[in-house]
């Protein structure tokens, strides 16, 4: 269970510094800052990202669940106003962008690793 996490807070940060990569107005320092954000978002992700879905159920509803993109983009947003000058994200478009990417990442990303992980037992 904890190896599983820590590959998932990994595989989150390969994530974003290939968003990091396809992006000028997305800036990441490092590894080291990609991790520590993955584990900020992760932590967001259980605490803050419940609230914002609930404060916005009718806006989600709504739009058929896209605005979940946009929690994912404030949930970003927060977290480079956490880390500071090793995490920049300059405009909340491509805060958007990059959530959107993230999520496709990650789903790639674990997808693969659900595989690997079946065929290996």
């Amino acid at each position: 269970m904890i190896k599983r996490g820590l590959l998932t807070l990994v595989l989150n940060a390969v994530a974003l510094i290939v968003v990091a990569q396809l992006f000028d107005s997305f800036y990441l320092d490092g590894f080291g800052t990609a991790l520590l954000a993955s584990l900020i978002l992760a932590v967001l992700n259980v605490i803050v990202r419940p609230l914002l879905v609930i404060l916005t159920l009718p806006i989600t509803v709504l739009s058929l669940g896209l605005f979940l993109f946009v929690i994912n983009a404030i949930t970003l947003m927060i977290t480079q106003a956490l880390i500071g000058n090793a995490f920049v994200i300059t405009g909340f478009g491509t805060a958007i962008l990059a959530a959107i990417i993230l999520s496709i990442l990650q789903l790639i990303l674990n997808r693969l690793i659900k595989d690997t992980i079946l065929l290996s037992k």
